[in-house]
């Protein structure tokens, strides 16, 4: 499988463009897709609350954002879509729920990655689905379920 990743850090971001790499592949191999390619892009919270706000109709910056790109039938491209992620989001988010930073990272594109794949949490059914989906490929990579309560 092949995919092909375009990295944008607007700002500061902790992973390295080969993990995230590894984690995508990660999601696309248990999922069983094929060649892609896909756009994941470190913002702001300003650009993060911008379009959380334009494109979800809430306030506030958000940990991922996940954008499908849906080609019209005449155009042959491989392009999955985009994930927008919140660097200082991420950060805040692990450290409140203590957890390693890393770990938290890796949860946020596999999540973001699944959304790209259709998978959502409207509803319980879905919700837990994709949470059990996450669990799986997380602990194949080797980290904890992030779902699991952690002491401080």
């Amino acid at each position: 499988m092949e995919v092909n990743l375009d990295i944008q850090r607007e700002v500061d971001a902790l992973p390295k463009d080969e993990e995230i790499l590894g984690w995508v592949k990660e999601v696309l191999t248990n999922e069983r897709y094929g060649d892609t390619e896909l756009t994941v892009r470190f913002v702001s919270k300003e650009e993060s609350a911008d379009l959380n706000e334009q494109y979800r109709n809430k306030k506030g910056a958000t940990n991922v954002l996940s954008f499908t790109f849906d080609a019209p039938d005449e155009v042959e491209i491989n392009l999955l879509g985009d994930l927008v992620i919140c660097s200082d989001v991420v950060k805040q988010q692990a450290k409140e729920q203590n957890k390693q930073e890393l770990a938290h990272w890796a949860h946020m594109i596999v999540h973001g990655t699944l959304h790209l794949l259709g998978y959502d949490h409207l509803n319980d059914a879905e919700a837990n689905e994709m949470e059990l989906k996450e669990i799986i490929i997380l602990s194949q990579l080797g980290y904890p379920d992030p779902y699991r309560e952690i002491e401080a």
